[in-house]
């Protein structure tokens, strides 16, 4: 396998189909997209275009029918070549996309499109179905609720369906199929007696029903921040409503193309596609509308609680500047009464008066609640 510690390969010396890794540090939610590295190479050149990755590919195998099942982690790639024609089912997983090369012999032994793998190792692909007759290449992303940061993260999966078999290939290790997996370790349901494309149905359920758990996770998020927006609204409310949105628009990005790719699998005249298994991603499409339907309600709903925020921090400060101004008008005519009196004046009747200070203070008090109980019935207070 090749390294991928290894400098790449300056691109003015490259033969067409020479495979190239060009991976990089990217962010969970990157609008940039930065395939600069790929200009001017011949189309079909496999260009890894993602997050730089030192880990070793892991492949797993597993291989099935109604009666037998056999599952095995191979070393080598040359391992998963047999199962291309066999009368069994084979699933064969790849975590990693990194190691270019891995990619070019899985395409050479099952005759993938050079375009198609070049498409797999670039990870900023938008969902679709592109049908070649003898297999068939889908794009998703899987989206995940990272425990140990609280991050919505995104990986792209990509999965090759033929006759007897389907290729899926990963970003990383870890996944959302495991229940799959296990329904096939374990007999359970239909699975093990369907054809490849049933089992390719039931990975991108998988994907599809895996939104609906972020789309819970966000939903209680939003139900909290919207007593913090009317109750006690803070510039930390301002950065968790804006990292919903981000989310919304990641998940909106995801699931519309998503509708498309599973109405063509549905609706398409693809062999692969038996029958039986078109209504199961009739459902799928079902789900997936549903998802669309919540992203855009969650979308209006943080658009609104945006409003509402700036509405409660404008009347937090109107209350300020209301109570603020009614203080200063109560002492605006104290103040005068007292400038008056703080004249340096000689001849002023009242200086000599004996009860004048007292009195000065009666006047003052009396204008003081007067002007309140005039603020009060006007219900200015």
């Amino acid at each position: 396998m090749a390294n991928s510690k290894e400098k790449p390969v300056e691109e003015g010396g490259l033969s067409s189909g020479k495979p190239v890794y060009t991976g990089e540090r990217k962010k969970v939610f990157n609008f940039r997209k930065k395939r600069s590295k790929k200009a001017g190479l011949p189309p079909g050149t496999p260009v890894y275009v993602g997050e730089r990755k030192d880990e070793k590919v892991r492949i797993s195998v597993l291989d099935y029918d109604e009666l037998n099942y056999q599952e095995k982690e191979v070393k080598d790639v040359e391992e998963c070549f047999p199962f291309k024609d066999t009368s069994t089912v084979t699933w064969i997983n790849i975590d990693g996309i990194h190691q270019v090369d891995i990619i070019e012999k899985i395409g050479r032994n099952f005759d993938l499109h050079p375009l198609i793998q070049e498409d797999i190792v670039n990870t900023e692909q938008r969902p679709k179905i592109e049908d070649f007759g003898n297999y068939i290449y889908v794009v998703l992303k899987m989206v995940y609720h990272d425990e140990n940061d609280g991050e919505v993260k995104i990986e792209q999966v990509s999965l090759i369906l033929g006759e007897n078999f389907v290729i899926s290939f990963q970003e990383k290790e870890g996944d959302i199929f495991n229940h799959v997996r296990e329904r096939i370790r374990n007999g359970k349901g239909r699975i093990r007696k369907m054809k490849a494309d049933f089992l390719a149905y039931s990975l991108l359920d998988a994907v599809v029903d895996n939104y609906f758990f972020i789309l819970e996770k966000s939903g209680e998020q939003i139900e909290e921040l919207e007593d913090k927006v009317v109750s006690q609204p803070k510039p930390e409310t301002l950065q968790e409503i804006h990292k919903l949105k981000r989310t919304m628009i990641f998940l909106r990005r995801s699931v519309w193309p998503l509708r498309e790719v599973v109405n063509n699998l549905e609706r398409g005249e693809s062999s692969l596609i038996q029958e039986t298994s078109r209504i199961y991603l009739r459902d799928v499409y079902d789900h997936t509308i549903q998802v669309i339907d919540s992203v855009e309600t969650f979308r209006d709903m943080l658009s609104g609680m945006h409003d509402t925020y700036l509405s409660s921090i404008s009347n937090r400060m109107n209350e300020i500047m209301k109570v603020l101004t009614i203080i200063a008008t109560i002492f605006i005519p104290l103040t005068f009464v007292a400038g008056v009196y703080g004249m340096n004046f000689k001849f002023m009747p009242e200086l000599d008066w004996r009860w004048g200070y007292f009195a000065v203070w009666l006047i003052m008090a009396a204008v003081a609640v007067l002007m309140i109980f005039y603020f009060k019935k006007r219900k200015w207070l």
